[in-house]
Order: structure tokens, then sequence, then C-alpha cells
């Protein structure tokens, strides 16, 4: 009996339907506890001359208006550069920015002093795009650079060469629960916060210097999320800030959440690019050389924007070789929010761009974009070196997509879809298939790091606390069927604390697809510690001749020395044993990852433990009169390793998908001349819905146990599937291609049904 691979329900999934999940809103409020928000800026860049709060101090129930200069610690942020306030001093770099703190006894009174808060400014020229950016020069930190081979021998001897650049959009994180923290004053200048977030120990550090207190009097916690995505790697450090300095002020529990619209104006999203492209290749297809310049809207502050951009040019190859290879990254600053951390952390930007590479290399020698693809590929046993140095060990790539082509009956489509298309007046089909190879680990080497307290009580049953927090991705889950197995138990016996920062310091953010890798093995290890000196007390205590460790046997029957099969000890009774002879029965884990060794200097070096490869193939069908675009089918094979939960892999690959479509076809970002943005709210922003989903939706792995370098040789699962969203907007330029005639169809995306008409009528239609 194993538990590992079962399909072991999500923790809350109960929970979930039935309506009884604790979020932080949940959480009965005290009879004196205070409201928090904040009063934003409606400029996007402009110097303070004056806050008048006057007229918000007399209405009545508002309890407290603070500015930076009631802030007794730092009034700094950033995970990576402190080069963020919290609230602005004086002046403001993007529009929404939190200018003054505001605590009231009701959300109206709050609203009151909102309207009343009166604030002057002298407007200062700003920047909203990258191409301004570009154009005066403005930059956030260095550009970044991965290279390899020899560029200018491979431009010199190239048969054929293509220049183009790819406008890649943002996307908003449209997690279901907003920002969202409930501060709770203790004595002693401590604080308790529970938190919405994925990285609780920067929530804590950025809580305790903005306090100006040590580290060790905030505890934060957090039990889940309703959705993240990223958007909380970081930027749920903000609001906590905000109503810790109201539980510090007034010695009150402060509550703070924002609305849907405020939370989407005044938070980081997806990160823009602008991605500028020189590829030689032969006669047949085969890129000899690529020359990439990566843009990106990184916003007025850093965040983590570095390394969502390396990330970018680490995966700006995705999965072909290159023999030379050149990619610079530079982050614009503009004056938007601080753009942040999104599921696929940069990876999307950097695959897309090569995948248009291919697609217009195709359309060039007017050849199958598939044969391309393979062409290119990487391979096991030669061209299978990174452009930073790491190889592409255990390689699936090539069976995956043998596999994909065959059961997706891709070639046969892609014919039928080429007579259609000659044929028929009423709509166009188009049809692609897209490869990935994603690297699973932090490239920041000290962040591949955790910890877990395992605790056994005397009836059986097991708490155990990580530094992983749920979001809904299932990790506890995974965690549990873990420690299940290892001790050969019922998961249910098995219960996954609250994440909090006073049982695990030091945490590293929940993302990049680590959260099980890291914390299950920390849980694992934890495990294993008490198991030894579980079985070292069996052996010496209940059997007899005091036989070796190694000959005791510990399996769901029960556990026995193996030449002693008839003396058996249950677990329960062992356990009970156990604590009455004085044997620990609890234990902490630390894990690191290892092989991990990327030099950020050099750009070179083992970026990632391991890749997680897989490919879709998608069918899209455009109606020639109105742009619409339905996605007719998608099939997804991918190597998962082996899966610890099959059905909740199974979700992610389906959510993930679903999401990275939305990006490409129909999520659209739009902002005002002044950087206010308009679309604030599900009645303008538009994420997939049920309709939109693929009428045939097939999803499927390989059977692979090479990876084990990582935990039960599973792999990360939580952010790949994302890119596989690309085949659906490659499709969609695969049918329109069709009726081009040119050899670059260069829709931009998100391909709206306003984009694609354009392109098909041939006309310029406002969007």
């Amino acid at each position: 009996m194993n538990i590992v691979g079962k399909n072991i329900p999500h923790d809350s999934a109960i929970t979930h339907v039935t309506g009884s999940s604790e979020f932080v809103s949940d959480i009965p409020k005290l009879n004196n506890e205070v409201l928090v928000d904040f009063f934003q800026s409606t400029e996007a860049h402009a110097e303070i001359l004056n806050i008048d709060l006057s007229q918000a101090r007399e209405i009545e129930g508002i309890i407290g208006l603070y500015t930076y200069k009631d802030i007794t610690g730092v009034n700094k942020l950033g995970p990576i550069n402190q080069d963020e306030v919290l609230l602005a001093e004086n002046k403001v770099e993007y529009y929404g920015q939190p200018i003054v703190i505001i605590a009231g006894e009701t959300i109206e009174s709050i609203n009151k002093a909102k309207k009343a808060i009166k604030v002057s400014y002298k407007p200062i020229k700003h920047i909203l795009s990258i191409e301004e950016a570009i154009k005066e020069e403005s930059y956030l930190l260095t550009e970044q650079v991965i290279q390899n081979g020899d560029i200018e021998k491979g431009f010199f001897e190239a048969e054929n060469i293509l220049e183009f650049s790819v406008n890649i959009p943002g996307q908003e994180h449209f997690y279901l629960e907003t920002q969202s923290a409930v501060v709770y004053p203790l004595e002693n200048n401590s604080y308790k916060v529970i938190s919405a977030t994925q990285n609780p120990s920067y929530v804590q550090s950025s809580i305790a210097e903005i306090l100006g207190v040590p580290y060790s009097q905030v505890i934060v916690e957090t039990k889940r999320m309703g959705g993240a995505f990223g958007g909380k790697e970081n930027q749920s450090a903000h609001p906590a800030a905000m109503a810790a300095i109201v539980a510090s002020k007034r010695n009150k529990a402060a509550r703070i959440k924002l609305s849907v619209d405020d939370d989407m104006q005044t938070t980081g999203k997806r990160h823009a690019f602008l991605n500028k492209y020189k590829v030689a290749f032969s006669n047949n297809g085969l890129i000899t050389t690529l020359s990439a310049e990566l843009f990106s809207n990184g916003g007025y502050a850093n965040d983590v924007s570095t390394s969502v951009m390396e990330r970018a040019l680490l995966n700006a190859e995705n999965a072909y070789y290159v023999p030379n290879f050149k990619a610079v990254g530079k982050i614009c600053k503009t004056n938007l929010p601080p753009n942040t951390a999104f599921r696929g952390f940069g990876a999307p930007q950097g695959v897309l761009g090569v995948e248009q590479v291919i697609e217009n290399i195709a359309l060039f020698l007017k050849k199958d974009p598939l044969e391309i693809r393979l062409l290119n590929l990487y391979r096991s046993d030669k061209n299978n070196i990174t452009p930073y140095g790491q190889a592409v060990e255990n390689n699936t790539l090539g069976l995956i997509i043998k596999k994909i082509a065959e059961s997706s009956n891709y070639y046969e489509k892609a014919n039928q879809i080429n007579n259609h298309n000659k044929s028929n007046n009423a709509t166009l089909r188009g049809i692609s298939c897209i490869p990935i190879k994603y690297g699973v680990a932090f490239t920041a080497k000290f962040l591949n790091q955790a910890s877990a307290l395992v605790n056994i009580y005397t009836d059986g049953s097991i708490q155990v606390s990580t530094g992983a927090t749920e979001m809904g991705q299932g990790v506890n889950t995974k965690i549990k069927q873990i420690v299940a197995e290892e001790f050969c138990i019922n998961p249910e016996l098995v219960k996954i604390m609250t994440t909090s920062t006073e049982k695990n310091n030091n945490t590293s953010p929940t993302a990049g697809s680590t959260g099980a890798d890291l914390n299950g093995s920390a849980a694992l290890e934890a495990c294993k510690k008490i198991k030894k000196s579980l079985m070292r007390f069996a052996s010496e205590a209940l059997f007899p001749e005091k036989p070796d460790i190694k000959d005791i046997v510990w399996s769901y029957e029960g556990i026995w020395h193996s030449k002693y099969p008839e003396n058996i000890i249950s677990y329960n009774d062992l356990i009970k044993t156990a604590y009455f002879n004085r044997i620990s029965l609890g234990e902490r884990g630390f894990f690191i990852t290892p092989t991990v060794d990327f030099d950020k200097n050099t750009g070179q070096g083992r970026a990632f433990l391991y890749y997680t490869n897989g490919a879709a193939v998608s069918e899209i069908e455009i109606d020639r009169f109105t742009g619409d675009v339905k996605v007719k089918r998608t099939d997804i094979l991918m190597d998962i390793g082996n899966s610890i939960n099959p059905g909740i892999d199974r979700g992610q690959i389906a959510g993930a998908f679903v999401q990275g479509m939305g990006w490409l076809t129909m999520e659209e970002l739009k902002y005002s001349d002044n950087g206010q943005l308009l679309t604030h709210s599900p009645t303008t922003y538009k994420i997939p819905g049920i309709n939109d989903i693929p009428e045939i939706f097939n999803i499927d792995w390989i059977e692979n146990d090479t990876n084990t370098l990582n935990i039960k040789k599973s792999k990360g699962i939580g952010e790949p599937p994302f890119l596989f969203g690309i085949s659906v907007f490659m499709a969609i330029q695969n049918a329109l291609a069709s009726i081009s005639g040119e050899e670059s169809v260069q829709l931009n995306a998100p391909a709206s049904a306003e984009k694609v008409l354009s392109k098909i009528s041939g006309c310029i239609i406002i969007v």
C-alpha cells in the first residue's frame, strides 16, 4: 500500500465546498477592533506640496490618520533592494500610491475620510510604457546577460537573418481573496499578524523594520489564501504593515482588506515585456545564432523584477539548442506600481518570444513550425547544453513531442486545417504544438532551503509545521501524503498546521513550483529522525538479542524484527511505549536543494535542480466576421516524474493552462494617460470562463522515475503548464498566416476578437 501517488482529496476540499474554510476575513472581529485603509495618489508622478488632514480628522468614527512621518522605524520595503516606500514622502511615483493610512470604526467613516483628505501636487513628467522608458533611458539597476558561443561569427556566416520585435502583455493576478491582514498587539511591544501571504517571513521582517522592533517580536501566521499566483509573494507586506502601524499606535487589533478595485489599482502585475530579436538560421531552419534584447516594465521600484528578468533570460531559448546565443535584459523604470511575481515568473515572457522566433522562421521558409521545432530541439547525447552551461539531463522532450503528435493527430489535422482555410469563407482554423522546458529551483541560492517541525502525539496522530503556504495548490495535501507514507499510517492521522514564523523561521516564499519540493523534503527529514529513534528503541527494548536497527521492519501492518515476525507491535503501541520510555516524538527537519550553483555575475552555472518538460497541441477556430476565437481542442502531455497526487497535479495543469490562455487571448490591462488603471474590476477585466476552456481537453503524462534528485522522484507542476497557453496564441497566428501572405503575422497579445478581426479584414480597429 502506497499513499504517495494516490488521489487523496485536497485537505480543504470539503470545507471549501461547504463554505466553512476560514480565510482572513472570516476571523471573528474583536469589539474594539479598528478598520484600516489608505488614501491613494491621483497622480502618476508628482511632488507633494501639501497634505491637509484637518477635515478628515473631524469625521465621526475616524480614529487615526498616519503619514510617513508617523513611522517609527524605516519607511522602506523591498525583498531584493529596499527601494520602495510604504507611504509616499515628498513625491508620488504611481497612480494609487498610498500616502495616508486611515484608521476608522466603520467602512463608511473611512470612505468619508478619503474624500475629505486634500493633497496638492506639482506634476512631474511620467513614464508609463517600455517604449517611453527606452527613449528616456529610464532603467532599474544594471542590465543582465546570458551568453555563449560567437555571436558576431554566427551572423557573419548566416544563410538567413530575421529581425523583429515581440510585444508581451502584463496580467492581473485576479485572486479571489484580496490582500488582507489582521494585526493583534501583544505585551512588550510584540505583535501577532494573520496575513494572506505566500511569504510570512518577508511580512515579518517588513513589519519589524517599519515598527522598529526585532524580528522576534513579530509572529506572522498564514492558514491559507484564496488564490495568490505570485501576487502575495511580496506585496502582501504592504497592507499588513499598514495594519501593524495602526495596531502599534492605538494598541488595538487592526484589520485591513482591500476592495477588488483598490487591490487591482495599487498592486503590481505580471511584467509586460518588449523583446527584440535577431536570428540567423540555415535554409532548412536550423538556428545557428540568436541575439535577444528583453525589456521589462518594472514599475517604479524593483520588487522582484531582477529575478523575473533573470528567469526570462534563462528561458529565452526554451527547449532549443542554440550554439551562439546572447540575451540581454533591461528593466524599465516607469510610473506604475512595482510589478511583481506571477505564475511562471518571467519564463512565459522568455518562452513566448523564442516561440515567435520559431514561427517566423517557419513562415519565412514556408515550412510547418513543428518541423522547425523538432530540428532545433535539445538532444540527449549532444546539443544538450544550455546557454548558461547546464546540461539538459534525462531529456524527455523528443519522446513527449513524438507521443503528443501521434495522440493528437497533429500532421493529419494540420493538412485538414490547411484545406479548410482555402475553401471556407466563414471560419479560419489553426493548430500549434509547443514544447516547454521549465527549470525548477530558486536561482537565488540561499532561498533553496526549508525547515519543518513534526510532532507525534501519544495517540499516534501527527502535527506537521512547515514554511509552505497553502493557496489552493494542494501543497499541504502532498506533505500529508509524504509524512503518512513514511510512518505507514492513514493520512487522516496527519494534520498540517497553520504556517507560522514562530515554528518555522526564515522561510523561503512558496513560489517557483518549489513548495512541495522544499517543504516536503524538510518534513521527510524530520520524520526520518523520529523514525530512526523509534526503530533504535524497538531494536533495543522490544525485541530479543538487541538486533541491529537494519533488522527492524516498519510496515502498514506494524513493526517487527525480520527474524521474529510473530513478535509484532502496532504503530500506536510503539508510540505509547516510546513515550513512557522517554523517547523523543518530535523533531525538526532541515533541507537544502543539492547541486544548484548559479553565478549571477557570469550568468553561468547549474541554475536548476531539474527540468519539468512537456508539450501542448491546441486547435482553434476563428469566426471570420467577428474575430471571435474558440479553442476546439487542447492536448497536453507532460513529464512530471512520479506524481505525489495525480488528482491535484491534473488540476494544476488544467488551471495553469487556462490562466496562460487567458493571458494571451483576452486579459488586457488598460491605463489612462495619467497612469490610472482603467480595467480595475471584473466588469472591465475579463478572465476565462467555463465557455472558454477547450471543447476537448486531454491531459496526460509519461511514466518517468529518473528524477532521483527530488522528493519521491516527483517534479514541480504549479507553474510549467502555464506556458502551454502559448500554444493557443500560436494557433491563432497559424490561422491568420494562412490568409496573410506575410513573412510575419505580428499579432500583439492578447489576441482579442478586435485585434484578430483587424488582421482578417486588413482594417485598423481602435482597441
